[in-house]
């Protein structure tokens, strides 16, 4: 294991990372940054979160600072991955808050009550399964891959520990978007907003963001597509913004 501490702002946390295994991406802090701002403008309840995929934890940590969450809950299937995620609540003095679980999304019934959360965020693997020959046991493979669990499944977990009007937010490739609203509607979670991310300005979007209702009304509003990089090669203002490194 070759370990980094990294000071990632959002009330100073340090998250210790594996350079050898995953290292998380601007798409995290655009799923913590989207999520908070679509419980608070939809004036929802926020005091319970579940994150599914919290690998070490990143998303997890960055809603205890964006948000008033009284209990998030980090599920994650990699035995390394989860304790190093135990170890940065540890590192940063959250848990009183923050609290990880090591099983399958495929297991979720069996460690929380139906309807015991009242957002659910998820930053699943982006590859479908069976769209390469991968090594099932690395640990990147299972990040980035549908190895152990598939969309279908994360979403169907989503559904189980919502409650009624409870919310999903989640960050996906714009190629899996059919897939998503389908596995979402067939489990009565209505897709509410959605936000397209592109790397440059001229590119096209790599990245959404997809915020949900459990047994929400069907109206599905656009934001504003975001680029993360301007012609210069820098943060746009408003990543910088989202980052917290600009008013």
């Amino acid at each position: 294991m070759s370990e980094r501490r990294d000071d990632i702002g959002f009330g100073n946390i340090t998250l210790i990372q594996d350079t050898e295994q995953f290292c998380y991406g601007v798409d995290a802090v655009l799923l913590a940054d989207f999520a908070a701002k679509f419980v608070l403008n939809a004036s929802s309840d926020c005091k319970n979160v579940a994150d599914l995929g919290t690998n070490n934890g990143v998303v997890a940590l960055i809603l205890s600072a964006l948000t008033d969450a009284e209990n998030i809950v980090g599920v994650e299937v990699q035995k390394a991955a989860y304790e190093l995620a135990c170890r940065n609540v540890k590192e940063n003095s959250l848990e009183t808050r923050v609290g990880m679980v090591n099983c399958d999304v495929l297991e979720i019934s069996e460690k929380f009550n139906a309807g015991s959360f009242d957002l659910v965020v998820c930053n699943p693997p982006y590859s479908a399964k069976g769209t390469s020959r991968l090594n099932d046991g690395d640990a990147l493979t299972i990040a980035r891959h549908e190895t152990t669990a598939e969309l279908k499944d994360f979403v169907s977990a989503a559904a189980y520990l919502l409650n009624d009007k409870g919310s999903l937010c989640m960050v996906h490739r714009p190629s899996r978007l059919a897939d998503l609203i389908c596995s979402c509607r067939e489990h009565l979670i209505e897709p509410r907003q959605i936000q397209f991310v592109s790397p440059k300005i001229d590119k096209k979007p790599n990245i959404m963001l997809l915020a949900c209702k459990k047994n929400g009304g069907r109206e599905l509003k656009f934001s504003d597509p975001l680029a993360v990089y301007n012609a210069k090669g820098e943060y746009t203002d408003e990543i910088q913004r989202i980052y917290r490194r600009k008013d």
